[in-house]
């Protein structure tokens, strides 16, 4: 691997078609960025259309020929992701990168449109039931793959399944932290599932450190308190740096599967890309499978994965 990886030696992704959830801002605008002036075919998916148009113009402003557009996505909605998947499916016969990078981080006790708890809901439910929906286009498609965005806050983790929707009781970092190691275990998971079936396709997990970004308008989408925002910049690094994980995660070549990839810097929450090896103590089999069941029976969505196999 190399040092100091900054994505000006990403590799070539011209003849890509790349999916990146909650790409108006943040994290997921850097990584659609970076891609798109790469020569990336890139659809943002998005809640707000309207916030992502505005995206796509930022876009074209540096890249006027740049492959882009917005396809509308609520992850709180389940309709709404079989909605998205099903127009994807009519228009793309292909999908070489699914990133799930979209989000909220601490928002008051809440559900989806699906009764799900939000965060929950969002972050690794509506993610899950979206990867799933794909999965024909992914395993169609030579040597694609599907990238999860963790965080740090996976490290405390814990999948409370007796508790799983906050019923009785509700902390928002606790159920923070669960749908950050659920992302983490799915994408484990998934690799494991995508080895056993012989298919090209990888899985891969990453997260940014400690990125300014507007997580923490708690899923509002309001802007954030300033004596937040002053903080935040203080401790954090820019969105730019935050994305490159996911870029490596999404283009770099040597990966091969299951890996976790962070910053490089001190308690991985500033830096380059690196592999991040605490995945190996945070999976757990009997955890991973108990959650990828449940996952299908709360989503109705069941991976199949012997239709369509792009072999090794």
């Amino acid at each position: 691997m190399t040092d100091k990886w900054n994505g000006e030696e990403m590799a070539d992704v011209s003849k890509q078609t790349i999916v990146i959830t909650g790409a108006n801002s943040g994290l997921g605008f850097e990584t659609a960025f970076a891609l798109a002036g790469k020569g990336a075919e890139i659809i943002l998916a998005v809640r707000n259309a309207s916030k992502g148009e505005k995206a796509v113009d930022r876009i074209f402003s540096v890249y006027p020929n740049a492959n882009i557009r917005v396809m509308q996505l609520d992850l709180s909605d389940l309709s709404s992701i079989r909605h998205f998947a099903d127009s994807y499916k009519e228009n793309y016969d292909s999908l070489s990168v699914l990133i799930n990078n979209a989000g909220v981080m601490i928002p008051p006790y809440s559900k989806t449109k699906d009764g799900f708890e939000l965060q929950f809901g969002i972050n690794h439910l509506g993610h899950f039931a979206l990867t799933g929906l794909l999965l024909p286009r992914i395993l169609a498609t030579p040597d694609s793959r599907v990238v999860t965005l963790s965080s740090l806050a996976a490290i405390n983790g814990f999948i409370d399944f007796e508790n799983l929707n906050g019923a009785n009781g509700y902390k928002p970092m606790k159920y923070y932290g669960q749908s950050k190691l659920a992302n983490l275990l799915f994408a484990r998971e998934l690799q494991n599932k995508f080895s056993k079936h012989g298919a090209s396709a990888i899985s891969v997990a990453c997260h940014p450190g400690l990125s300014h970004t507007n997580l923490m308008s708690r899923g509002s989408g309001k802007p954030i308190n300033r004596f937040v925002h002053y903080l935040s910049k203080s401790l954090t690094q820019p969105a730019s740096m935050g994305a490159l994980p996911t870029l490596f995660a999404a283009t770099e070549p040597s990966l091969t599967g299951g890996e976790y990839i962070g910053p490089d810097g001190k308690k991985n929450r500033k830096g380059f890309p690196k592999k991040d090896d605490i995945i190996n103590t945070l999976y757990n089999e009997e955890t991973s499978k108990r959650l990828w069941d449940l996952s299908e029976a709360m989503t109705e969505v069941n991976y199949r994965f012997t239709e369509s196999v792009t072999p090794k």
